[in-house]
């Protein structure tokens, strides 16, 4: 989802793949965290996660949007590791007791020989994809002791933890970030063909019985609109587990990485409050 951004820049300015990723390692390093890399199934996939390995009953992790996934609506990009990592940076932003992670998309980050094109374009919410990514978090419970999940999606990587969350009986939470939760209607807003290969987290929405959900929106976002959140968040099981906040004058990037220390405290107060009735 980062078309809008690419169109503004010349490909020639393009970072390449490594200058992405160190900019990633930097960042990871500032807040003494380190990489590292999770061999699934399917794919490695890159992980940034404390330096100390943190143990609580309670494990938060954070997933990237889709990244460099397209150089425009037509051409896809040769590699997907982002050009501005807003999920690690808000992952790195946490604020709370909990355990943290983060966890990248498949082929960000990492020179991976089963990665091929569709892995980051049609098939980016295929269940090899998920299923892969299920692995990661497994392994992380297994690090952490963690015993419960609460799981936080930016831009793509809010459909990401909206699958995980939906086959999955140990998410207190699934938070999402700009997310795009009704791939069908996205496509269909921006008129570019469907994802092929890929599940619509709005038709496993009802599957999320007894999980606290919060939506972040952007009242000025154009690439996922705060009005295509709304099929996901009205499918939800229990309305008053359901809830939606606009930060009207964010937009897709701006300014949820700034923010999030914030924003998060809404989450917190709220799964307090359920853990303590």
């Amino acid at each position: 989802m980062a078309v809008l951004a690419v169109a503004t820049m010349g490909c020639a300015q393009i970072p390449d793949p490594v200058k992405r990723k160190d900019l990633a390692d930097g960042f990871a390093t500032q807040n003494n965290w380190v990489a590292k890399l999770v061999h699934t199934d399917s794919f490695a996939i890159q992980t940034y996660v404390p330096k100390e390995t943190e143990h609580n009953r309670r494990l938060v992790i954070y997933f990237e949007g889709d990244g460099l996934a397209w150089l425009s609506s037509t051409r896809p990009s040769s590699d997907p590791t982002p050009l501005d990592p807003v999920g690690l940076q808000m992952a790195l932003a946490h604020t709370g007791q909990q355990a943290r992670a983060y966890v990248a998309r498949p082929c960000q980050y990492v020179l991976d020989p089963l990665c091929r094109q569709r892995h980051w374009t049609g098939h980016r919410f295929s269940k090899e994809v998920i299923d892969s990514t299920a692995q990661v978090v497994d392994e992380r419970k297994r690090r952490t002791g963690a015993s419960r999940l609460v799981l936080v999606g930016y831009s793509g990587g809010a459909a990401i933890a909206a699958l995980l969350a939906a086959q999955r009986q140990d998410v207190d939470a699934l938070v999402t970030v700009a997310g795009n939760l009704d791939t069908d209607a996205w496509v269909r807003h921006h008129g570019l063909s469907p994802l092929a290969g890929s599940m619509n987290p709005t038709e496993h929405a009802s599957q999320l019985k007894g999980v606290v959900q919060f939506h972040f929106v952007g009242g000025q976002d154009k690439v996922v609109p705060a009005s295509l959140v709304k099929n996901f968040a009205s499918a939800g099981s229990d309305s008053r587990l359901v809830h939606v906040s606009n930060q009207t004058d964010f937009d897709h990037v701006c300014c949820w990485a700034q923010n999030w220390p914030k924003l998060w405290s809404q989450v917190e107060f709220t799964l307090t409050k359920k853990t303590d009735q």
